[in-house]
């Protein structure tokens, strides 16, 4: 049912291995020729919600070009009315039919929500509202078994995929109508490397 969208995370898992093997391809398209086809238009083929991590860059990571990638970036991938609208934009208007929540081991965001839930270690100033906005999913994923950081954040990862349907009806009909594909993912600082995210660690435990 999904061909084209198992097409569109394929090829940014072969981008990645690209990336890892410092095989690259993607320089050629983003040079003069590309920027100059895309001036009047873009038909990006997938949308990351990503953490704005500086060493996190979707584009570099995955080995993709100008135009190819619709990528949204907050710190701990948090979703608020400003991320909705830009999901609800690629979808809705530029018709991408995957949608990427990546992850990233060692996130600061969360590492803060979990200071929240275990210590009631408050972060000033607008820290604070990130750091609160991710508590609940480090709460969740702690009742769902994780206990590492790790663990913790590609839970993360997960339930921000459940909170972009609950959220908005536009993103949950179009996967219950087969249009769009949702991933959760987790990238390595250590390796590079990109890995899907399927269960939380309790469910993936019980049936190992």
């Amino acid at each position: 049912m999904f061909t084209d969208q198992n097409t569109a995370w394929d090829r940014l898992l072969d981008g990645n291995r690209r990336w890892l093997e410092e095989r690259s391809t993607a320089a050629g398209d983003r040079g003069a020729a590309r920027r100059a086809a895309l001036s009047q238009s873009q038909e990006p083929f997938a949308l990351v919600v990503g953490c704005a991590d500086s060493r996190v860059p979707a584009e570099i990571l995955f080995d993709q070009g100008l135009g190819d990638l619709f990528v949204v970036r907050t710190a701990g991938h948090v979703v608020d009315a400003a991320v909705l609208g830009s999901v609800e934009y690629a979808v809705g208007m530029l018709g991408v039919s995957l949608i990427v929540v990546l992850g990233h081991e060692g996130c600061g965001a969360v590492a803060a929500a979990a200071g929240v839930v275990d210590n009631a270690q408050v972060p000033s100033g607008y820290v604070r509202d990130i750091a609160e906005r991710i508590a609940p999913n480090v709460l969740r994923a702690r009742l769902d078994g994780a206990t590492t950081p790790s663990e913790v954040g590609a839970a993360h990862s997960l339930y921000t995929v459940d909170l972009l349907r609950e959220r908005s009806s536009l993103i949950d009909r179009a996967v219950r109508g087969g249009k769009l594909q949702t991933v959760a993912a987790q990238y390595c600082l250590s390796t590079g490397e990109v890995a899907e995210v399927r269960t939380p660690a309790r469910l993936a435990a019980a049936a190992a």
